[in-house]
């Protein structure tokens, strides 16, 4: 599921926002949040909500772990400007042309 994330998401980020090797770190992250909220929810559909443990009946800790994650991937959706919202502030790259030389 993170390598799929990652083949859908940086081919955009790359021309949209000029995401560069330096990033990559914070979209590998990104990736992995998503697999681990579809797990945790993978998790939550077949369990359901509420599990027996030891002491009873109890909140399933993957509908905690997913609120964790959730978290976090707001956070780096709008860092990366993936929202409809985030990609307001974000400027895509110039073009580069030969004539953007800063030492011409």
């Amino acid at each position: 599921m993170a390598s799929s994330e990652w083949r859908r998401i940086v081919p955009i980020l790359e021309v949209a926002a000029g995401i560069g090797e330096v990033d990559h770190t914070t979209v590998k992250d990104l990736c992995v949040c998503v697999a681990r909220i579809d797990q945790a929810e993978r998790d939550l559909s077949e369990r359901g909500l509420m599990v027996t443990a030891e002491r009873g009946t109890v909140k399933n800790g993957a509908a905690t772990i997913a609120g964790q994650y959730r978290t976090q991937l707001a956070r780096y959706i709008r860092e990366l400007g993936l929202s409809p919202s985030a990609r307001t502030g974000i400027v895509p790259p110039e073009s580069e042309d030969d004539d953007s030389d800063i030492w011409d």
